[in-house]
This record gives C-alpha cells, structure tokens and sequence, in this order.
C-alpha cells in the first residue's frame, strides 16, 4: 500500500502494539464509535440480539461531535445486520450499504445498494461500480464540500471474503478488476503456526479441527492473495482523501487514524477467520497522523485499543462524552513516559447453540496471554519466548503462580458476560 506507507507511515505514528477487545465486526466497530467495551456498549456478537439491536445510537462519536457544530459524515460499512435505510442520530451525510450478506454471493463489492441520506441507491457489476471505489469518491466529495470543521468515517468493505465463515475460501475478497492479478506470484503465508500439528495442550473445540490438508491451505493462499489485491483500492481511496484534504488547506489541521475492526487468521492453530484471543485476531494496524505534532515517522510500542479511538478524538476536539472505557491516545504523543496500562481485557461470547468458540475472557499483557474460557479450560502463553502461541502453558506446575496471577487479573477485569458464560476457572 504505497500511498498508506508514504503519507501515514512515514509522516505518522505507527503503534506497534495495538489491539481490538473483541476480535469480530459489529462490537469492535461499536466500540471505535464509543470508546467502550462490549461489556459496556451491550453489543458482543455480528447478529442477533447482542449485535447491532443493542447498540445504543443516541449517544456516539457521531452525536458527540454533531452537538459541538461538526459536519460528520459516514461512507462504507456501517455494523453488521444494518438492512434498512433511516439515517442513525447524528450523522448529517450517510452513504451506507445496506441488506444483508446474501449466502454465496461475493459481499457488497459489486451488485450492491446503497442508503445515501436515507435514499436507495444501486450499484450493478460494472467496473465504475466497483464499491472501494465509489466510496472514496464520494467520502473525497464529502471533505471538499465541508467547510468548517468534519468527523468522516471511511469504512470499505475490502479486505472482507465471502459472507460466512464456511464461505471464505471459495468466495474470497473481490478486488479491483485493475488488482485482479496483483499478488499472482505472492509466497504462500507458513508461519510456525500454520497448521498446527500438535494440539494436544490446546481447548477442546480447538482440538476437534481436523488438520487442513493440501486443497484447504491451497484455498486460503487464494483468500490471502485476494484480500491483499483488495486492499490496493483501498489505498488508492486513502490517496483521493488525502488529496482533497489537501486541496481544501486542511491537511494539516486534521487528524487521521488508520485501523482496522478485527485481525485474520489464514491458518494459524488450523483457524481460517477471526474471533479468537491469539495475536492473528486481535493484532491490528493503528497509523495516527496529525501534522500538528510533527511529520517525523515515529513508532509506539504501548498498549493501545480501539476503545483510545473515540477519547483521543473526543480530547482533540475538546467535546463532552460520557464516561468512556478507553483512554486518549495523545498524552503518548506529546508526554514523555506518562502512565499507561499494562495490560487489557478482550471479551467474546459464543452464541448458542453450538459456537465454534466457546465465551471467554482473555488478560493480554505486555509478555504474556492468559485465556479462560467458559468451558472450565485455561491457556497461558509467554509472548516473549512463544510468539506464535505454540505452548501452552497453563497445564504446567512450573507456571502455576503466574497462572494464578493472570486468574486474579482475569476476575478484576472480566465484566459478568450472557449466562452461557458460567463461572471463571
């Protein structure tokens, strides 16, 4: 990503160590609009319930910043189950895919309909069509038609595959009839945890995955490289942003952050997806420019979360919020060594009636990962010596005071979760 790399990385901040709190769609992106956990915001799952009817839209970045005279405007993805086209509190500018994920149909790439301000607009298969595209067109027309003072939200669809999970390898992501050929000689992704051949001290469900075998690893080589070549739209759209901020002079008075809702496992411990508490899942990229504080390329390595979005923006602007669980992001800027967390809660609930992974809560440090799940069965690993999360540890006598630490963190910080959760270790 040419563009990403020259204008955010090398005249930006790039934290190294940032995370989601809970590795899927619709409760990470809630909890970029909120500053909140999904212990506070109600949302835990993409459907249902406990995904996007939870939510409580009256009170979010969007009408935060609307009350204090922005112009805000939202183009791409908005959360999983939007199927109506009524503009959501606080939003003056709203283009927005709506309907669901049709089953076996390549998402919200081409063949989509869009709300824009409450009206149905659709898009058919030509290439001008293609929705990365048209979206960065249009949230370029947005900066260079505000005046005063903005909050736009950019969310394409790329880098997503296939509507479901099962789904993912023969519908991967769809890039740019321009990308289509991008990443053809791309080598494929084998990192020590792919395909992991000894699972005997993983969890139950974990073990139950048969190994991949030729014609699977083969498929998510072609998710890999299909969502790669996705994502060069996407830099091509960051640039036409970029552009308009600076033809409008306001480059330089605006912040842009750069991040993503969930990481992605291609095959790691035999996952294809998300959802789970190892670094695939809950590792993204967080680029943060603001020339204000200097275009020198800098890196973070504290622990940062998508829940410091909203209070660092919310700091920035000097607008009233209510208590939120995350922390600004701006006093790593412009301090030296001030006091930050050392660890951090990630959440996820496993549906009924059979969930691929069971509920659990997760303490991730700055060393090391502890996960209890509702099952009863523990994981402990040590990031320093065991990056790729191989060993787990949480079985060994050895590491029993550090287990019954990371359990003591765990019972501070987990907030009690739906009742299928049960009782912690």
């Amino acid at each position: 990503m040419p563009t990403v790399q020259r204008e955010l990385v090398g005249r930006g901040v790039s934290f190294d160590n940032f995370f989601v709190v809970n590795p899927l769609c619709c409760p990470s992106r809630v909890s970029i609009l909120t500053g909140g956990y999904s212990h506070s915001t109600g949302v835990y799952l993409n459907t249902g319930p406990r995904g996007l009817p939870a939510f409580r839209e009256e009170s979010t970045l969007a009408t935060w910043l609307d009350d204090a005279g922005y112009e805000t405007g939202f183009v791409g993805k908005y959360l999983n189950g939007y199927a109506r086209t009524d503009v959501p509190p606080g939003w003056d500018r709203w283009i927005a895919f709506t309907g669901t994920l049709k089953k076996g149909v390549p998402p919200n790439y081409f063949g989509y309909e869009l709300s824009v301000d409450g009206e149905l607009q659709a898009h058919g298969f030509a290439p001008e069509d293609y929705s990365t595209d048209v979206l960065g067109r249009r949230a370029a027309d947005f900066v260079r038609e505000t005046d005063g003072p903005f909050l736009l939200v950019f969310a394409p669809f790329a880098p997503h595959p296939g509507p479901t999970e099962e789904e993912q390898a023969t519908i991967p992501a769809t890039p740019a009839p321009r990308h289509a050929d991008a990443f053809a000689d791309l080598k494929p992704w084998r990192p020590p945890s792919f395909d992991e051949q000894d699972l005997s001290d993983k969890p139950a469900w974990l073990r139950s995955i048969a190994p991949l075998g030729d014609a699977e690893a083969e498929a998510i080589d072609g998710l890999r490289r299909s969502q790669l070549s996705s994502l060069l739209a996407v830099d091509d759209a960051v640039g036409s942003i970029l552009g308009a901020l600076r033809e409008t002079g306001r480059l330089r008075n605006t912040l842009v952050l750069y991040t993503a809702d969930n990481g992605q496992s291609w095959g790691e411990h035999r996952w294809r997806g998300k959802g789970l508490p190892y670094e695939e899942d809950i590792r993204v990229p967080l680029i943060l420019r603001y020339d204000r504080l200097g275009t020198e390329r800098r890196s973070l390595d504290r622990l940062a979360l998508n829940i410091d979005l909203a209070p660092t923006i919310a700091e920035l602007t000097g607008v009233q919020t209510p208590k939120l669980d995350g922390s600004s992001l701006l006093p790593l800027l412009t301090e030296t060594a001030p006091p930050w967390r050392e660890d951090f809660l990630v959440e996820h609930y496993g549906a009924p009636p059979a969930p691929a992974v069971p509920s659990y809560c997760a303490v991730r440090s700055e060393t090391h990962t502890y996960v209890a799940y509702a099952t009863g069965e523990e994981e402990l690993y040590n990031l320093v010596d065991d990056p790729f999360q191989l060993e787990n540890l949480a079985g060994k006598p050895e590491f029993r005071d550090a287990l019954e630490g990371m359990r003591a963190r765990v019972r501070e910080l987990c907030r009690p979760l739906p009742p299928r959760f049960g009782a912690l270790p």
